[in-house]
């Protein structure tokens, strides 16, 4: 078995790629490279669950072998790794929780372009805001995917990036997530949704930002009681955490499933396209948000991480 395909780009080069990849996936394959300035916006998807699970003949959810738990709803809120697992994300919620699902990611974002009160400097829309949307759908739970953008056309970073001002770049992504929390529980009042902090994969120009960036999670999950989805291990090398790779072994899942080994005669997968060492999508970025077009074993890994860590927050309440 061949070692996994290790980032070795010079920086710059890989800067330029990388600001490129913050539209989101299209399905020409023929396109030039992606735009960097900033995306459009997203619409906010709503789904619910269309047939009743297996066993179950009236749709109620009880399958005789017990009371039922009503069908979970999840919103989903994100930069554009949401924007391109949202589909995927939707489906299997609802095959294996019956979920109803909204998704509401925006491109380029970072977690304060959710916090209401930044309105005339955010990228999303007061409609979107994460309180808006808890108070008007009541979700049981809220999943936060971001890698962790703060490039210049983040307005409510105020132009601090990580490169620029890496305390200061850390001292307000910590601030944000303790607003988005507060935010998002008074929101949701008597009907506290849990946050679901999804944890990202290596980077691969600024290792030990993303690590950084995960610790914060982690450690706000655990002040606030709410959960973390380590996401970012499904698409990490076995033997190094925050080791980039383009291709790894594939999974017993990927082998059972047609095209989700994409190698198989060397057993192993693509999780990023030849131009885009960000994103997950093996269709090329453009300027243009979309959810991803094409099967992409990177982004299935992680959306499958974030149904269990789900699922398995409810088995521990019942």
């Amino acid at each position: 078995m061949g070692r996994p395909w290790i980032v070795g780009v010079a920086g710059a080069v890989l800067a330029g790629l990388l600001l490129g990849a913050c539209g989101d996936p299209e399905s020409a394959p023929d396109e030039g490279p992606p735009s960097a300035a900033a995306p459009d916006p997203s619409s906010t998807t709503h789904r619910r669950a269309a047939t009743a699970p297996p066993g179950d003949d009236d749709g109620t959810g009880d399958t005789g072998t017990g009371p039922a738990k009503p069908a979970p709803r999840v919103l989903y809120l994100g930069d554009s790794l949401a924007m391109e697992n949202q589909d995927v994300l939707g489906d299997l919620l609802k095959d294996d929780l019956d979920a109803r699902y909204t998704s509401a990611p925006y491109s380029g974002t970072t977690l304060c372009d959710y916090l209401e009160g930044t309105a005339d400097r955010s990228l999303v829309p007061p409609r979107d805001k994460a309180a808006a949307l808890v108070r008007r759908l009541r979700p049981d739970y809220v999943v936060l995917q971001f890698w962790g953008n703060a490039w210049d056309y983040t307005p409510c970073m105020d132009g601090v990036t990580y490169d620029k001002a890496r305390a200061e770049y850390f001292r307000r992504y910590t601030a944000a997530a303790e607003q988005l929390t507060d935010q998002i529980v008074n929101a949701g009042g008597e009907h506290r949704p849990s946050i679901v902090w999804v944890l990202q994969g290596p980077d691969p120009m600024t290792p030990d930002r993303v690590r950084r960036v995960n610790a914060l999670y982690a450690r706000q999950a655990k002040a606030s009681g709410d959960l973390i989805a380590d996401a970012g291990k499904a698409v990490s090398p076995a033997a190094d955490r925050y080791t980039w790779a383009q291709y790894l072994p594939c999974t017993a899942y990927e082998r059972e499933h047609d095209g989700y080994c994409t190698q198989p005669g060397r057993d192993r997968t693509a999780l990023h396209h030849d131009k885009d060492y960000l994103h997950f999508c093996l269709a090329p970025t453009t300027s243009k948000p979309r959810p991803c077009p094409v099967r992409s074993p990177g982004i299935t890994r992680m959306a499958r991480e974030i149904t269990r860590a789900i699922a398995d927050a409810r088995t521990d309440r019942s």
